[in-house]
């Protein structure tokens, strides 16, 4: 129970529960100023941000409440009581764990959605099915938590997998659970494609970009910039989507980005949400390039980094090994169809700088 209580008074510190609740009282006070009403877009922000306040400062207050209390009566339980009181001890402990878990977010649009794309290496057929594989995995991980998993555009590979994949998870807190996933995958397997079954080692890329609220890219992309090109659909989709050239690529020519939509059979509407996740990649390369300028005239030093890939999936040896975090686990089967919480959790405690960068080799 002592544990508990210094786990409690960490991350009162870490939340800054009395500066949480200085705040909430003054989005309190705006919130009930009728002037803010009349406008619609600052009403909205304001209310999300209370909203997200309120519920952390009184689930630390409940969570607070609930432990002292619990602790008086353990003071004073006899072994039998104790034993009791165990199941309510454990619940406390869940909650906190959970609390603990929403100081991990520190990136900026945590909550949006996680727009992804997946494109495979040098390698042919071995990296492309690699890359299929990933786009597989990320899917059904978003429907797994029940979030709603929207495929963009796929450009299939030349006999399995794909060349890439772009897609959009929307649920709670999407990009902040996908962005540890941002970086180069490796996989280690005997190759299904090599009849005298050799292992092969393939790579994959793996970006991950925030859906941010379109009032806060204020990007303007010239026509000039930008070179259109449509095409056929390759996805499913109906009849009227793979025997029309509905799908839209837009090239960014100043900076090589493309990007392409063929979820919808209308032409002018696959233009648009190619354009609106251009400017969402290119928001994203301005705000990395600020940051790091930022960072620099602080002489602040970045993490260093893992050579080229985040981590490596070893199927012959029925292991997987994050790089960064150096979790291992050995249910590569249910990681591919979609169990990446830890991996996920343990990823987020290294980009908030609570767990260290451990040394290790690969044995492969």
């Amino acid at each position: 129970m002592q544990e508990l209580l210094e786990k409690l008074a960490s991350l009162r510190e870490y939340l800054d529960i009395p500066g949480k609740t200085r705040l909430l009282n003054e989005l309190d006070r705006e919130l009930s100023d009728p002037e803010l009403w009349n406008d619609s877009e600052r009403a909205r922000k304001v209310t999300q941000e209370a909203g997200t306040v309120r519920r952390i400062v009184d689930e630390y207050a409940a969570l607070n409440s609930d432990a002292q209390g619990l602790m008086e009566m353990l003071d004073i339980a006899n072994a039998e009581e104790r034993e009791m009181l165990a199941e309510e001890q454990a619940g406390i402990g869940v909650r906190v764990d959970e609390l603990y878990r929403e100081t991990l977010f520190t990136m900026k649009h945590a909550d949006t959605a996680a727009i992804v794309r997946v494109k495979s290496g040098a390698g042919g057929t071995e990296s492309q099915d690699w890359a299929g594989m990933l786009s597989r995995m990320f899917m059904r991980w978003g429907e797994r938590r029940g979030y709603t998993v929207e495929l963009v555009d796929q450009q299939d590979g030349d006999q399995a997998g794909v060349l890439s994949s772009e897609f959009i998870i929307r649920g709670d807190k999407a990009y902040g659970m996908m962005a540890p996933e941002h970086g180069v995958h490796r996989l280690v397997r005997v190759s299904p494609f090599d009849s005298n079954n050799r292992r092969h080692t393939s790579f994959a890329s793996v970006d991950v970009v925030a859906e941010v609220p379109v009032e806060e890219i204020n990007i303007h992309i010239p026509d000039s910039d930008l070179r259109r090109d449509v095409f056929r659909s390759q996805g499913a989709g109906g009849q009227g989507v793979n025997t029309t050239d509905s799908a839209v690529r837009l090239t960014h020519l100043p900076t090589g980005l493309a990007v392409a939509s063929q979820v919808t059979r209308s032409q002018i509407k696959n233009h648009d949400i190619a354009l609106q996740i251009l400017k969402q990649r290119l928001y994203d390369i301005e705000v990395k390039k600020r940051e790091a300028e930022e960072a620099k005239a602080r002489g602040e030093q970045k993490k260093i980094e893992w050579g080229s890939q985040i981590r490596s999936y070893v199927l012959d040896k029925q292991y997987i090994k994050d790089h960064r975090t150096a979790v291992m686990k050995h249910n590569p089967a249910d990681v591919l169809d979609g169990d990446l919480d830890d991996l996920m959790w343990a990823g987020l405690e290294w980009m908030a700088g609570k767990r260290v960068t451990e040394e290790s080799t690969d044995d492969e």
